[in-house]
């Protein structure tokens, strides 16, 4: 059933376009252990760097640097999404050019920096996720499965290539992964166009209806996390019309598979009869989910206006701005952001760290967009009665000073998140290669 939108305060950083029109069910409780760095030999509390590693936080919690590839022999840049052993073994996907792999770090003098590295696997790639004994690994074009012990940063044994065949031409080639305590692997697959037009970027083509990325793109792909050799898309299709879902998570407190959608692009460009150069600034809004069995999402024939609060028609097929059409049908985000800031990572709290005010906040790694300062931050939202409040910029000072054109100036792009088993926050950097770790005061030493 559909609800009726619901405009909510907005942060004045997070510009004029936030917008419920939803809610999920109420946190009833832990599904799943948290994973994160910081593990049970960590016995000393680490010291934050003066200046927080360049990050701005709000009162009462600071920052240290825990790897940075700047000066780190060999260290990858491209830094994607983070995975962590129970035991505080750090796991980083890297999707650097010509090599990649998974960069393995573990701090043996509990000062919060990684002290010893390893690196195994040699193809770019995007999704990672530890669920012991294993460790899941997602290239642009497979799932892979690695066993993994306390004792080594190394697997001892793998790689099992769990899904094969993933399509990683065109557009939107990385992959997401989450593995559920039940053996359930889901797999963020993303469009190969941004519009699905017949000719795509060419000013008043038309998108092709029924769109063919369907049978094996955009959306999210169920497996069994347990079985080698299975071949996409064989698996169950869970959710569609979805463009390029990066931010994906599940959420511990309600059980559910939760992410903020990278929108399209090109109004103004395709369209220049309907849509301003100001319209493509402001369309189409970044939309949070809480996704359900065979839930259809819109894309490409859809797009949420934040100005509207509403889901349109896209003028691909034959929408105007206004028109809703066939969208009166498809799902409504939870919250949308602004357009372009570029959601990467998604995380749900479970609070043990942070104030309680932050038990079950879901922490958004926004990735940032063109010439679009206030897109490159941390923002949390935070839940009552599975409603959400307000978002609230949780961290920024990524880009550094002096940036004139973005994102090329940016020093730090946010990238993805982790919770440590101590409750710490973890920030990936995929510009810089820099993964922070931010603590409560709590903390401190």
């Amino acid at each position: 059933m559909r609800v009726q939108p619901r405009v909510l305060a907005v942060v004045p950083v997070l510009a004029a376009m936030v917008v419920c029109v939803g809610a999920s069910a109420r946190p009833a409780g832990l599904a799943q252990a948290s994973h994160g760095i910081g593990g049970p030999g960590s016995a000393a509390r680490p010291i934050c760097d003066p200046d927080n590693g360049g990050l701005n936080l709000p009162g009462g919690f600071c920052a240290l640097v825990v790897y940075d590839a700047k000066t780190a022999t060999g260290g990858p840049a491209r830094i994607r999404d983070i995975a962590v052993a129970p035991n505080g073994d750090v796991f980083v996907a890297d999707q650097s050019p010509g090599g990649g792999g998974v960069l393995a770090l573990r701090d043996t003098n509990g000062d919060g920096k990684a002290d010893v590295t390893a690196r195994f696997g040699t193809s770019p790639g995007n999704g990672i996720y530890f669920r012991s004994p294993y460790l899941y690994f997602a290239p642009n074009n497979r799932v892979e499965r690695y066993l993994m012990s306390p004792d080594s940063l190394t697997p001892v044994a793998g790689p099992d290539v769990i899904v094969s065949g993933l399509p990683a031409t065109g557009n939107h080639v990385t992959k997401t992964i989450l593995v559920t305590e039940s053996g359930k692997l889901f797999v963020g697959v993303g469009s190969a166009t941004d519009s699905c037009q017949a000719q795509p970027g060419v000013p008043g083509s038309l998108g092709i209806d029924p769109c063919p990325d369907f049978p094996i793109r955009a959306g999210i792909w169920e497996y069994d996390a347990n079985v080698p050799g299975q071949v996409h898309p064989a698996g169950h299709r869970f959710a569609t019309g979805l463009r390029n879902m990066v931010a994906l998570a599940l959420n511990p407190f309600d059980g559910g598979v939760y992410g903020v959608q990278q929108g399209r692009g090109g109004f103004n460009a395709n369209f220049p009869n309907l849509f301003t150069p100001q319209d493509d600034a402001a369309l189409p809004a970044e939309e949070f989910f809480r996704f359900h069995q065979d839930g259809d999402y819109g894309w490409p024939y859809c797009y949420y206006d934040g100005r509207q609060d509403k889901k349109v028609l896209a003028p691909e097929y034959g929408g105007d701005g206004t028109i809703v059409g066939r969208c009166a049908a498809v799902e409504d985000p939870l919250i949308a952001f602004p357009a372009h800031f570029a959601p990467n990572g998604l995380l749900f709290h479970d609070g043990h760290e942070f104030p309680g005010k932050y038990r079950g906040a879901a922490f958004i790694a926004f990735h940032g967009g063109p010439n679009l300062p206030v897109s490159y931050n941390v923002t949390v939202v935070r839940f009552t009665n599975g409603r959400p409040h307000r978002p609230e910029v949780f961290a920024d000072g990524f880009i550094g000073e002096g940036a004139v054109n973005l994102p090329a100036d940016a020093d730090h792009r946010a990238m993805a998140l982790a919770e440590g088993p101590d409750g710490s926050l973890y920030i990936t950097d995929d510009a810089g290669g820099r993964i922070w770790r931010v603590l409560h005061a709590s903390r401190r030493p």
